[in-house]
């Protein structure tokens, strides 16, 4: 699959099936995170792959992360603070998405979740001091489900089309 169609394909997935994800996949998700783009190269991210179904449990105690007990896996994005106190943020991130990016190419569906309490994280996951929680990822395979909350927001809110959110040379200039 390209880069495009994997940006097409993938969305946000809250359902999923038992089966594990095989390691060799994990590890080609983790590597596409390590090749991301970072402030002076400085790579200052960690990421945590968390299986235990206890320990997925205790992620998923957001208000928008129940689902967690779901997914066969949930990787944890930190970001060092002291490494990068300007872009540990934006570094993870993108991080982040390049592992979402490449697990939709693997047929891996993942969920981006920013719904969680760091300290509470930070302490379940012995996460050092300097890092913070930038977000978690769901990551298994979809489970099939009628998501009509999806369909209808779809329906109602759908994507912005290009001129509404590009210019040209300078804001509000419309793009063509």
């Amino acid at each position: 699959m390209d880069v495009f169609a994997a940006v097409q394909k993938r969305r946000s997935v809250r359902a999923y099936l038992p089966d594990p994800v095989p390691k060799d996949t994990l590890e080609r998700i983790l590597k596409a995170g390590r090749l991301a783009p970072s402030a002076m190269n400085l790579q200052p991210w960690h990421f945590i792959v968390v299986t235990d179904p206890e320990k997925r449990k205790e992620l998923s105690a957001g208000r928008f992360a129940k689902f967690l007990t779901q997914s066969p896996v949930v990787i944890v994005g930190c970001g060092n603070m002291r490494a990068s106190p300007k872009w540990c943020v934006v570094d993870t991130t993108i991080a982040l998405e390049n592992m979402v990016l490449v697990a939709t190419g693997e047929g891996i569906g993942t969920c981006w979740i920013g719904s969680f309490n760091e300290k509470q994280v930070k302490a379940l996951l012995k996460i050092p001091k300097k890092f913070t929680v930038v977000a978690m990822l769901a990551v298994g395979y979809p489970r099939e489900t009628r998501d009509l909350m999806r369909k209808a927001i779809t329906f109602v809110k759908p994507r912005k089309k290009i001129e509404g959110i590009a210019s040209t040379e300078e804001f509000g200039t419309p793009f063509q």
